[in-house]
């Protein structure tokens, strides 16, 4: 559902939480989430009184998101895996469609018009191994317990959880330095404490990674050119 009687245009999902969110998406969209019980007058009237934070943080994502890269699957393009790009190499035949070997990426060639759909495929193999593993570890920090892990696509979110347990993340996250991606679950798995971001949810963030700012402004920064 979006409203757009006011100052600004959102997106507005209503669920069983006793406070009202907003973030603003990497394309710029603006997402609302509320109570149930709240009014979409109310609702109207708390987003235009964060207009000017709205609209100063999608100006900054507008500009960030000119350094967005699209990706050709020719020789010598570079592709991001865990924070390093590795050139691509177009070769006739291995047993693989896509592998990492001796800091090459190596396509076979036959299958180069759907590059992109095999890399995120990659991504999300890799994902499936490694996600799971620094949920693990940082979960036992923070005393939480998760249920499900998936790597998927989330198009404009790098991570998403809900009040069961369950942990999203976007195949885009392993093409993130360690330290991010470490940032990326925390932030994460802080929500099941915090649903909102609010101080309490920042110092659960601190608690573990003191050097928290750093990694989010890395992700600020680059996550437009982590991309296909």
């Amino acid at each position: 559902m979006k409203s757009s009687k006011h100052l600004i245009q959102y997106n507005l999902k209503r669920s069983q939480r006793k406070t009202v969110s907003i973030y603003v998406e990497r394309d710029g969209e603006v997402m609302v989430m509320a109570p149930k019980e709240l009014s979409d007058t109310a609702i109207d009237e708390l987003v235009d009184s964060k207009a000017a934070s709205i609209f100063k943080h999608q100006a900054e994502l507008e500009e960030l998101n000119q350094v967005k890269k699209t990706r050709e699957a020719v020789n010598g393009e570079s592709y991001l895996y865990l924070g390093r790009n590795y050139r691509l190499e177009l070769v006739e035949k291995q047993e693989t469609p896509l592998k990492l070997k001796d800091g090459y990426f190596l396509l076979q060639k036959k299958h180069a018009p759907k590059a992109d759909q095999i890399f995120k495929q990659y991504y999300k193999e890799k994902g499936a191994k490694r996600i799971p593993e620094r949920v693990r570890y940082y979960e036992k920090l923070m005393g939480l317990t998760t249920s499900e892990i998936r790597i998927m696509d989330l198009q404009n979110r790098w991570a998403s959880c809900n009040t069961k347990g369950d942990l999203n993340f976007h195949w885009k996250c392993m093409m993130a330095p360690l330290k991010v991606l470490d940032y990326i679950i925390v932030h994460e798995l802080a929500h099941l404490i915090h649903a909102n971001h609010s101080e309490a949810f920042w110092n659960e963030v601190d608690k573990v990674l003191p050097d928290y700012r750093e990694r989010k402004n890395w992700l600020r920064v680059n996550g437009a050119g982590m991309d296909l």
